[in-house]
């Protein structure tokens, strides 16, 4: 493999299934994730974690804090600052509960893997030090899911930073993969007096990297990640703060990225519409090129 693509073995055979026919898709999950940004002397580093070998979809590979919806979380109305709910659900392209909890998974993911909380006390305030015994509680409480995090930031006080985040780009797993989902990407800029944990019970380990490097090591095949940690690692290139590519994630294009898959010439042809990149040739029989 010339570079770092995840490719799982079973792709070929569910492939040929599905332009056969043969292989009904299952839904995708709705899912978030957050590109955690920091600035650093020679530009915006992001987090990034690696994924344990172990894990069923994406082992190995290098990628954000991110998980799926619970659909608990669009139950009630949470204490809320920034863009609105029905802002929110105008841009992410679902109604307004949907948005909720979306914009709710995208904080508690980052809690949950990084220990890095987008919430306050006011709307205007943002909490400091989340490493206490207390707050470890609340965050194993999260993952094992016997919180929900409305019930989190009810309880705690908390109104939810949604003006801390952007929407950068979402991407659906593609109709042939057995576990699907449904993710917004959304950009953040670490506050100030927070520092990020490798608590992830998923990953094996966690860098702070500038994406250039993370894309060039990808490009080297050092380091294994999916196409759109790839695609949004080479989109944050140019910005030279966390602030700008803040500001410019409302101007993104969040029309969902699915993969396509057709038969060519007696070849599987995948591909990824707008991000040639990642396009794969799979000759009957064999591997892809």
């Amino acid at each position: 493999m010339a570079n770092g693509q995840w490719f799982p073995a079973d792709w070929p055979e569910r492939i040929r299934a599905l332009t056969e026919g043969t292989l009904t898709p299952v839904v995708p999950r709705r899912a978030a994730t957050v590109m955690l940004l920091k600035d650093t002397d020679g530009g915006p580093a992001v987090h990034m974690l690696r994924r344990r070998a172990s894990m069923a979809f994406a082992g190995g590979a290098y990628a954000y804090p991110g998980g799926g919806v619970d659909a608990r979380d669009d139950d009630h109305l949470v204490r809320w600052a920034g863009p609105t709910r029905a802002w929110w659900a105008d841009r992410l392209g679902v109604e307004e509960r949907a948005a909720q909890a979306i914009v709710c998974a995208a904080v508690r993911e980052m809690y949950e893997e990084a220990g890095v909380l987008l919430a306050g006390p006011t709307p205007e305030t943002v909490v400091g030090d989340t490493t206490g015994a207390d707050w470890e509680a609340d965050r194993a409480a999260l993952v094992a899911r016997d919180l929900s995090f409305a019930e989190f930031l009810d309880r705690r006080g908390l109104v939810l930073r949604s003006d801390l985040l952007g929407a950068w780009t979402r991407w659906i797993t593609p109709e042939f993969e057995a576990r699907r989902y449904d993710t917004w990407f959304f950009v953040a800029a670490l506050p100030e007096g927070q520092r990020t944990r490798n608590v992830s019970t998923e990953a094996d380990r966690t860098v702070w990297i500038r994406p250039v490097e993370a894309a060039a090591s990808y490009d080297k095949g050092e380091l294994l990640m999916m196409p759109p940690t790839v695609a949004t690692l080479r989109q944050l290139v140019p910005y030279a703060t966390a602030a700008e590519a803040l500001a410019a994630a409302p101007g993104r294009d969040l029309t969902p990225v699915l993969a396509r898959a057709r038969l060519e010439d007696g070849d599987v042809v995948l591909s990824w519409p707008g991000h040639d990149e990642f396009t794969k040739h799979i000759p009957t029989g064999g591997a892809p090129e």
